[in-house]
């Protein structure tokens, strides 16, 4: 098996796709960009599926995803499970909320699929040991499914994770305004919602299309990290309190703005995880956790995606960061010539 050389992706997502002529077709899928993906369902580009080919169903529009997944693959497990809950070994038999039916020759044959199931699926993926602890974040795009989904949530006994993040993104009477909401770790479900008057004036994207496709989201962080580490202004371990050697190990910043706290990656596991030396609940994968520094609320999940840019991905840094410095380089140049012609 090849060693994983990427880091986390930017952006890799599993999708609810619904037909915009009949409601009732619905289709699951996965990807890294969602507005490319839905073009190709729809056939304005290249490729797609077979199961949205057909011209009586298009077009497509995404009407929820799942983001924040680590890997691709990743990603096409939880794809698959969606998509075959009868039959995937995340979910506990006694658990399934899907019973597969017969063909003639006693096969299991794949449910149809409903809004009602796919909702009550996704929940019941999200509290499964396969998942639940994945830095994985809920968005809506519709707000009946949004409905749908608050509506199960109502009726279900067991709770998700009080970190999982829900985001509404859509737009009111079919106007194409923006409602994005920034996630936050204590927050479990946020509305966003625009008045007709200023969504009229508003032009930005929403849904799918206000999706940031890159590592612009964390862009000030990776470049605090890059000056820690280049500089080796690393500190003492803010967990242990030792000595951190450069090149030496794996060390991870503090996700929180103002805050250069560095600790080795088994420290700060350790303290994110209490009693894990002992056993504890079992749980090896953090979620989140306080900094010992400034004392913020930490999120695993982008420190991992950080640690992993930083340590395989200096392309991308560079990429990332090039902006920056380009826009620098051309704000200097208007003063240059301004000062030749004085």
């Amino acid at each position: 098996m090849a060693i994983q050389t990427k880091p986390i992706p930017a952006l890799y997502t599993v999708y609810i796709l619904r037909s915009t002529v009949r409601h009732t077709s619905l289709y699951i899928g996965s990807t890294p960009n969602p507005p490319r993906r839905l073009s190709q369902h729809n056939g304005v580009s290249k490729g797609g599926a077979a199961r949205t080919s057909k011209g009586n169903l298009r077009p497509w529009e995404m009407v929820g995803l799942l983001s924040g997944f680590p890997s691709m693959v990743a990603a096409l497990k939880f794809e698959w499970a969606l998509t075959n809950p009868h039959l995937s070994l995340h979910i506990p038999s006694s658990s399934r909320l899907t019973v597969p039916g017969r063909t003639k020759r006693g096969r299991p044959r794949r449910p149809a699929k409903t809004l009602v199931s796919i909702i009550s699926n996704i929940h019941l993926l999200l509290r499964v040991p396969s998942f639940s602890r994945w830095p994985l974040k809920l968005h809506f795009f519709a707000p009946e499914v949004h409905q749908a989904w608050k509506k199960w949530c109502s009726t279900v006994s067991e709770p998700l994770r009080e970190s999982l993040v829900v985001v509404t993104d859509f737009g009111q009477a079919g106007l194409k305004a923006s409602s994005k909401t920034k996630s936050a770790p204590h927050i479990t479900d946020t509305d966003a919602e625009t008045s007709g008057d200023s969504a009229m004036e508003d032009a930005e994207p929403w849904g799918i299309h206000a999706l940031p496709l890159g590592y612009e989201p964390i862009k000030e962080y990776v470049a605090k990290g890059q000056n820690v580490f280049e500089f080796e202004r690393e500190g003492n371990c803010v967990v242990c309190r030792e000595a951190i050697l450069s090149e030496q190990g794996l060390h991870a910043i503090c996700t929180n703005d103002g805050c250069e706290g560095v600790g080795h990656l088994s420290c700060w596991s350790r303290h994110f995880l209490p009693g894990s030396d002992a056993g504890g609940d079992g749980n090896i994968l953090p979620i989140q956790g306080q900094c010992p520094k400034c004392k913020g609320v930490v999120q695993w999940g982008d420190m991992m995606k950080e640690l992993t840019l930083r340590v395989r991905g200096q392309k991308d840094v560079e990429k990332l960061l090039k902006t920056k410095r380009k826009r620098a380089t051309k704000m200097k140049a208007p003063a240059k010539a301004s000062a030749k012609h004085s």
